[in-house]
């Protein structure tokens, strides 16, 4: 049986893998190359559904820490408005993405493949800049969270990690061969 860390071990690890290999790809261009539409558009179905599932978790964590402590001091304040500033930056750039998939399906031809090559790299960009563990958060659900409260947080079906996996799947699977060195090898 695996345990709610290793689950979510799993799904960040994934997410990471598919976040660096957009982050390649788009450093080095399709060059109109239509084989590339199929697997940015695999790529935006991953990052909708597994950056939407981590932007839930993250707000379900701001929730809970502000309704645990109640009354917020400075340092806290802070933390949950940083934390609000950077999802408010994730779903900016998610919308960005999603729209630049949207049009790629209905006319995958350079220009498209151009537009979602730029919004791309300025999300994986923020990605890295912006999102992941921050001190102020993390430091606050570590101290206030029991293990029920984390497993409420994350909020991981058996459908929802088997549709992870599955559009981790079609990414490779749709890797063009001009990318075929970004394939994992386990």
């Amino acid at each position: 049986m695996t345990t709610l860390r290793e689950k979510v071990a799993g799904e960040r690890r994934r997410l990471k893998s598919v976040r660096e290999t957009l982050t390649v790809a788009v450093s080095r261009k399709s060059g109109g190359d239509s084989a590339f539409a199929p697997f940015y558009v695999a790529i935006g179905d991953y990052i909708e559904t597994a950056m939407g599932r981590l932007h839930a978790q993250d707000v379900k964590m701001g929730d809970m820490i502000r309704d645990k402590l109640g009354t917020l001091d400075g340092p806290s304040e802070q933390a949950l408005r940083e934390l609000d500033e950077r999802l408010a930056g994730n779903q900016d750039h998610l919308r960005a993405l999603t729209t630049a998939r949207k049009v790629l399906v209905s006319a995958p031809d350079a220009a498209a493949l151009e537009r979602f090559e730029t919004v791309g790299a300025a999300y994986t960009q923020y990605i890295v800049a912006s999102m992941g563990h921050h001190g102020g958060t993390t430091d606050l659900a570590g101290r206030l969270f029991s293990q029920e409260d984390w497993e409420h947080m994350a909020g991981i079906s058996e459908e929802d990690t088997r549709t992870e996996q599955r559009l981790y799947a079609l990414v490779f699977a749709a890797l063009p061969a001009a990318l075929n060195d970004l394939r994992p090898t386990s």
